[in-house]
């Protein structure tokens, strides 16, 4: 068995870093990104199982750099390195710290130690590779909805579409939401959330792998849906992802870059949801719509 992660290294010096995790989550590769604070930057970290698929990897990145360049991507250096799984292990938990989403909700990786105030809910993380720690201002934003709709009590079943870690099931289930179903695309994302769900003693949800195009979810819909979903498939797929949602209730749509954000938001106000929240950061706009009573 090999115990070497092949990896290729982006050194980012974009104005705006997501765009590059953007491309590279279009592109469906697993990564990681941190800060290299010495030099202003963003370094991208992109994780291969062999030195062929690497190699295959780096041309299709080089290939999308190019074409990402007109959107403000500026990539400085490509590198290849290999690193030992059990180094892996260790290096990158000094890049995730403890997130105080609101006074009732804290998300905290699974290595840091915190003593959560009375009444707090606090959410153990370990996301391995999978994208998910609360840190993305995609995820923030449904972290902060879940806590937000957590106040009405017509709001209970929730649907986490796009799973990833599963930190918005797991923030969902610590808030009283329930039932709660939850899926991603990646079928090592869905190993990883069900490592998490055990990791917090959360008991009766089972991630599953689908795909949001065919998925059908709980027959009248669900009270709560997050589609953290990337832009251009929330929009292909919108005429299936409104049926998760019951008539009244409502939807987070993140994931979406904030030149899109209006294109997407008229395509779903369309098709019956009225927009009644959205939250910019960076270069990234989300909102949350409500099903219009039929």
């Amino acid at each position: 068995m090999d115990d070497m992660i092949y990896a290729v290294s982006l050194a980012d010096c974009s104005e705006n870093f997501d765009l590059a995790a953007e491309m590279l989550s279009a592109l469906e590769f697993e990564f990681s990104s941190w800060e290299d604070k010495e030099n202003p930057r963003v370094v991208h970290s992109v994780y291969f199982a062999d030195e062929e698929s690497r190699s295959e990897g780096i041309g299709r990145i080089r290939e999308a750099v190019e074409v990402w360049k007109e959107f403000g991507v500026e990539i400085s250096e490509i590198s290849t390195l290999e690193i030992k799984k059990e180094d892996w292990a260790e290096v990158w938990k000094k890049y995730f710290d403890i997130i105080h989403i609101s006074d009732k909700l804290v998300i905290k990786p699974s290595w840091l130690e915190y003593e959560p105030k009375p009444g707090q809910a606090v959410v153990e993380i370990d996301p391995g590779m999978s994208f998910g720690t609360g840190q993305h201002a995609t995820t923030l934003f449904c972290l902060q909805m879940i806590d937000f709709l957590s106040d009405k009590p017509e709001v209970k079943s929730l649907l986490d579409a796009g799973c990833g870690s599963a930190i918005l099931t797991i923030a969902g289930a610590k808030m009283g939401y329930a039932p709660i179903d939850c899926f991603d695309y990646d079928p090592d994302a869905v190993m990883i959330a069900a490592e998490n769900l055990e990791l917090n003693h959360i008991a009766g949800v089972t991630p599953t792998v689908a795909d949001a195009a065919v998925y059908q979810g709980r027959e009248g819909g669900y009270d709560f849906v997050c589609a953290n979903i990337l832009g251009h498939l929330l929009k292909a797929y919108r005429r299936n992802i409104i049926t998760w949602v019951r008539p009244g209730g409502y939807l987070a749509l993140a994931g979406i870059l904030s030149r899109e954000f209006d294109e997407l938001s008229q395509a779903f106000t369309e098709l019956g949801f009225k927009e009644i929240r959205r939250g910019t950061l960076k270069e990234w706009t989300s909102g949350l719509f409500q099903k219009l009573e039929e």
